[in-house]
């Protein structure tokens, strides 16, 4: 199997049901913003070397990819054939941010985005995962998309931040609060 089709071209792809759409198309740009967060959970792998952490993203990358097929799927009859979403998946997320916050301190502020490279990585991955999110609840007002597609998104950069916040800690680097100047 060669890696390039040719068919893409002209600037339309194939979604899994075999519908040509333009590359342009908002399911496009949602999926493709979800594998772009991949890219990023895979980066946040590779500067780790925390194996509780790392099997952790490796079930995120998982439930990315299953997300990207679902948003890469406009008929009820083809999700059938794919692996599902489920609230366990979210509540997964849920477990690992609890887990995380009693180890920190409270949070008291803003934070600013920083400290280390691998924190600001993180926080990179958290923004593009709000990036997806804001794009799959666009394409939701126009197509029917899950709920739990939309809730795992929002979840995932919870834990994202609470991840960049582990990080500092664990890096032993300083987390620097946002004071907003007050003239």
């Amino acid at each position: 199997m060669k890696i390039y089709t040719k068919t893409g071209d002209q600037g339309k792809t194939s979604l899994f049901s075999g519908t040509r759409v333009s590359k342009g198309h908002l399911r496009i740009h949602a999926y493709g913003t979800v594998d772009e967060l991949n890219s990023y959970i895979g980066l946040l792998r590779d500067l780790s070397s925390d194996e509780r952490m790392n099997l952790e993203l490796i079930q995120v990358q998982d439930r990315l990819f299953t997300l990207g097929a679902h948003l890469a799927t406009e008929t009820e009859q083809a999700k059938s054939k794919l692996p599902v979403m489920t609230t366990s998946d979210v509540a997964a997320l849920e477990s690992a941010i609890d887990l995380m916050e009693q180890e920190l301190d409270p949070i008291q502020s803003f934070i600013l985005p920083g400290g280390h490279s691998t924190v600001s990585y993180c926080h990179i991955a958290r923004c593009v995962c709000r990036r997806a999110e804001r794009l799959v609840v666009e394409l939701a007002e126009n197509f029917t998309i899950d709920d739990v597609v939309i809730q795992y998104l929002n979840r995932l950069s919870d834990y994202l931040f609470m991840l960049s916040r582990i990080l500092t800690k664990n890096l032993k680097v300083t987390e620097t609060p946002w004071k907003p100047k007050k003239d």
